[in-house]
């Protein structure tokens, strides 16, 4: 598959609405992990967007969710890139793969809650199209015009990290020259509690690869990046490594067989030895089983190469995490600096990685971006500079 540019992208999460916001945090090594809002009762750490999205238009009411307006939020500064490549290659040549996990379903539990109290749903909602994964294509077809093939990738954790390989293909075969991609999610019951019963859910914020570690906290947000076939940009996605070793429905490989599987078929496929990366952004959510597992595979494969883990910024996103977390990995590629990995210390002696405990200068070129999910769905995204 050809390397494609990343001409622009977008984020929005616990960290800032905007993309500037969230760097700058990152940068200053400042979590958007807070409390859990009144409104979701459970006693956790999540990473909740920090002011209120915007309401859609009103011709897009009956998809006005809160996770389209989320979108829509990160969308928003993307639009003239996106008007421009629709003029250069036809709105016909624009495609749109987007990751989420949850979709609606935080306005489809508002909903029901109300049909219980009232006797009804409330008026604009419609299970159609408030709770289908679809929504959020028909909002951005919608809002900018754009006609080219679209749909939506849904493999829980590593969502929005699969549609980078879907967008490569898109543009490998000839289908599209550019593609909107990414992830978006929002906070819902579903999750919070589905995690909670797992034993999983950390009531303070969570702290990958520490020896305190004790679970997981969930965020929402949204990364959006346009890729294309040619161009200029920050940065470049030269490979993604897919595996799916269906051990089990949770839990990973005890030995890290799917995980190191995606590892090496990024580089396989980008044409690099693994002596080449400068450092890896890991899963890293801050379970105890999952960052043993994940740390053994890197440490195997890379030594003692840097490994940055950011969920203890933003939660774990799920749908949007892998776009959100590659264009974390970017970001030190750009400022040629490792972010310090928040809550990580002290660290878990019996994790074999090197982890940056304060912000610091290095050189990276060549960075891997990892993303595994429920069910054995694992993605490794290479990524580059500009050319």
């Amino acid at each position: 598959m050809p390397p494609l540019v990343i001409t622009a992208f977008s984020l929005c999460n616990a960290m800032g609405m905007d993309t500037q916001s969230v760097l700058a945090a990152l940068a200053a090594g400042r979590s958007g992990l807070t409390p859990c809002p009144p409104h979701l009762g459970l006693d956790a750490a999540v990473g909740y967007l920090p002011q209120p999205v915007p309401k859609l238009p009103a011709a897009l009411a009956e998809r006005d969710t809160r996770l389209t307006r989320i979108l829509a939020c990160a969308l928003d500064e993307l639009t003239p890139e996106l008007n421009r490549l629709s003029r250069r290659y036809g709105a016909e040549r624009i495609g749109v793969v987007l990751g989420t996990s949850t979709g609606g379903i935080g306005d489809t539990e508002y909903a029901h809650a109300h049909m219980r109290e009232h006797g009804s749903f409330p008026t604009k909602f419609s299970m159609t199209h408030s709770h289908a994964l679809d929504s959020a294509l028909v909002v951005v077809r919608q809002l900018l015009g754009i006609c080219g093939p679209s749909y939506v990738v849904s493999t829980a954790c590593s969502s929005s990290a699969k549609v980078l390989a879907t967008s490569q293909r898109l543009i490998g075969a000839g289908l599209c020259d550019a593609v909107l991609t990414g992830g978006v999610d929002s906070l819902c019951q579903l999750t919070l509690r589905g995690f909670a019963g797992l034993g999983l859910l950390s009531p303070d914020p969570c702290r990958p690869f520490s020896k305190l570690r004790n679970g997981i906290n969930i965020g929402e947000g949204a990364a959006l990046m346009v890729v294309a076939r040619e161009g200029d940009g920050p940065g470049r996605v030269l490979s993604v490594g897919e595996s799916s070793d269906a051990y089990h429905m949770t839990s990973p490989h005890p030995k890290g067989l799917g995980a190191r599987l995606a590892m090496q078929r990024a580089l396989e496929l980008g044409g690099v030895e693994a002596s080449a990366i400068d450092h890896i952004n890991a899963h890293a959510t801050g379970t105890r089983q999952n960052d043993r597992v994940e740390g053994q595979a890197i440490a195997d494969m890379f030594g003692d190469k840097p490994v940055v883990a950011t969920k203890g910024y933003t939660g774990h996103m799920l749908g949007a995490a892998g776009a959100t977390e590659v264009l974390f990995a970017l970001d030190a590629i750009t400022r040629g600096m490792l972010p310090v990995c928040v809550g990580s210390d002290p660290l878990d002696p019996d994790i074999p990685v090197t982890v940056p405990l304060t912000a610091q200068p290095h050189s990276s070129k060549l960075a891997l971006s990892n993303s595994f999910a429920f069910g054995g769905s694992n993605v490794s995204v290479l990524i580059g500079g500009p050319q």
